[in-house]
């Protein structure tokens, strides 16, 4: 029996008939399979997309070339999430709930100092293979890759793919998804992308270097460590030479004061990526494993012989731990990576190609939201909150690279454009490819917002292969409400859990443009507030006004840092509807006390108030946040 077709269903039956039509296609030919979309690659992000549209109705495969689903959460071990803590979006938050079960509580995720959601990979990848197999509409092909990516004269996808085994296949699909790490079935199939670091006459970063680089961040092979409770200590590998990591932490070694290393002690240092059972990730960018290889042009073949170098390093600092650090009880985990080295299956990619899109997010999407000549905040299909952070530690020439380090930034969401390619129809783009600056892709990057990608890309492609249309023609609201629907987030606010009634409005409210979030940096937090509880003062209704074209007097400027009334808010509110509407018993159905003429009124009860007697999110926007006129 073949083991090219491993499919996941909840339906014994379904898996029967299914490997029963592979035996009698390859019996006289290739075999070939028609679904709805087609993801290559099982990371972070195509686990997300498979699950999100065969959720929504479409029939879904998933097409990767390991045993594992997760990507660099689980197949690459950075099994530490930065970022998302406060903000646990759609499944994302599935994923760290998961998570808690097995651990036992949110609590117990927080065994490093780095994050606070750390976790065994092998558990991670369990997870992951659990949420993908409980969907019926969702089925998995492992250990295998694709050979040729082909557009049919009707929009659709015919992908050739091989096993490694050498059984072959195809599969027809209406929609593909790269899951990709490096973006590579994006340019198979002829989508235009940029690698490496742009001009700031490009991107308008002011943080952006003068003229475009051909530079990407470190590299990581991370590895996965076990207390074994004795000496462990592995042979003195190739070209070892101590010195290589000298300033890593505090230690005799480490001559120079002033380098950073001597800020962290080696316990210290070691609780950075702290597992749960006495286990340690080792993804250390201080003189640690972090790498620069720029193999994203390179062929598989020369991947995989330059990815040597980046296994020897990581070996050297292994080795660099247990003999000059006393670290000797510390080994290469046996129960985690089921490969010969016990190293992951892959390299911790920060960084790809990243397409040309419909939109390209930059650092001024971000810290300027509302004032971009196009509104990309009212497109929102994730939220991120990390800092940006590029790891160019090791690169040689890093005195001629921008001084970025962890640039504060508030939190922010990312525009659905990104993910949809301006040049291919009916491809959509997921991981570290989106069509991100290189600047911005320092936090979207991270894990939380992968993940979120993967699963607005999935909620695309499921729309579009079900109602026959384009991604570029997919309503950006529609989506919206796929996400929320699915415990997601379009707007970063902190205001009140995603649990809370109110939450759903406030997304909605913010995602209209009707009342605008403040960025906040609170030491290494990120934030984004609605200020929901503050009054509504009159000068914060002017977007309001524009938005349903409200003619109003001249406006003393006093008066414009005075709070609204409830009359004087549902005067306006009342207008717009043109009905006699009742604000106090769209506020009870919050549980909000009702309100007088005269009480002031907060903007989040306006938020409420508006939401529910005026519903402007079903007012649609196009792709670059623009009101789409009837």
């Amino acid at each position: 029996m073949s083991r090219l077709f491993k499919f996941m269903s909840s339906s014994l039956l379904k898996a029967i008939l299914l490997v029963a039509t592979v035996v009698s296609a390859q019996s006289c030919s290739v075999s070939t399979r028609d679904v709805d979309v087609l993801i290559i690659g099982g990371g972070a992000s195509g686990v997300a997309a498979g699950v999100q549209a065969s959720r929504m109705g479409a029939s879904s495969l998933i097409v990767e070339p390991t045993t594992w689903l997760g990507g660099m959460l689980t197949s690459a071990g950075v099994s530490a999430v930065d970022g998302n803590y406060r903000m646990p979006a759609g499944f994302f938050g599935e994923f760290r709930e998961k998570l808690a079960e097995h651990y036992g509580g949110l609590d117990s995720l927080k065994t490093g100092w780095v994050s606070n959601v750390l976790f065994e990979p092998s558990v991670g990848n369990r997870i992951f293979h659990e949420l993908a197999e409980a969907e019926p509409n969702l089925s998995l092909v492992f250990e295998a890759g694709p050979t040729d990516v082909k557009q049919n004269d009707d929009g659709s996808w015919t992908v050739a793919f091989v096993s490694d085994n050498g059984d072959k296949f195809k599969v027809h699909a209406r929609m593909l998804i790269d899951g990709t790490e490096l973006g590579d079935i994006a340019k198979q199939a002829g989508v235009g992308y940029d690698l490496g670091m742009e001009a700031r006459s490009v991107t308008g970063e002011d943080i952006a270097p003068d003229s475009a680089r051909n530079i990407i961040q470190d590299m990581t092979m991370v590895a996965i460590l076990k207390d074994y409770g004795r000496d462990v200590t592995m042979a003195e590998p190739d070209d070892y030479d101590p010195g290589e990591f000298a300033c890593t932490c505090q230690n005799a070694l480490c001559t120079d004061s002033t380098d950073i290393g001597q800020n962290y002690t080696p316990s210290y240092m070691m609780a950075y990526g702290k597992l749960p059972n006495g286990k340690y990730m080792i993804n250390w960018p201080v003189d640690g494993n972090d790498i620069y290889l720029n193999i994203v042009e390179m062929t598989p073949e020369e991947r995989e012989e330059a990815l040597k170098e980046a296994k020897a390093k990581t070996m050297r600092y292994v080795y660099f731990l247990q003999h000059e650090l006393g670290m000797n009880n510390l080994g290469l985990a046996d129960d985690e990576f089921p490969t010969a080295d016990r190293l992951p299956f892959m390299p911790y990619h920060r960084e790809s190609r990243r397409i040309h899109g419909l939109t390209r997010f930059t650092l001024n999407h971000i810290t300027k939201p509302y004032d971009t000549a196009d509104p990309l905040y009212r497109t929102a299909i994730a939220v991120g909150d990390y800092p940006v952070d590029h790891h160019h530690k090791a690169y040689n020439g890093l005195d001629t690279l921008p001084k970025i380090g962890f640039y504060p930034i508030p939190s922010y969401g990312l525009p659905m454009g990104v993910l949809i390619p301006e040049d291919v129809d009916n491809i959509l783009v997921t991981e570290k490819s989106i069509s991100s600056s290189n600047i911005t892709n320092g936090s979207t990057r991270l894990q939380p917002v992968v993940v979120q990608i993967g699963q607005a890309a999935g909620a695309i492609a499921a729309i579009a292969a079900i109602d026959g249309v384009k991604p570029s023609e997919v309503s950006v609201r529609k989506v919206q409400k796929a996400i929320l629907d699915a415990g997601g987030y379009i707007m970063p606010f902190l205001d009140v859990d995603k649990a809370d009634k109110r939450f759903m409005p406030y997304q909605r409210i913010g995602a209209s443009g009707i009342l605008r979030g403040e960025g906040r940096n609170v030491g290494w937090s990120n934030q984004t507030w609605l200020r929901a509880d503050e009054p509504l003062l009159l000068g914060e209704m002017f977007d309001f006004f524009d938005f349903y074209g409200i003619e109003v007097e001249p406006i003393e400027a006093d008066a414009l840092t005075q709070p609204v009334s409830y009359s004087a808010a549902m005067h306006f509110v009342a207008d717009v509807t043109d009905q006699d509407a009742d604000g106090n018993k769209a506020l009870a159905k919050y549980g909000i006390a009702p309100k007088a003429d005269n009480d002031q009124i907060t903007r989040g009860e306006f938020a409420l108030i508006v939401d529910a007697l005026r519903d402007p999110f079903s007012r649609e926007v196009d792709i670059k946040g623009n009101f789409i006129t009837e």
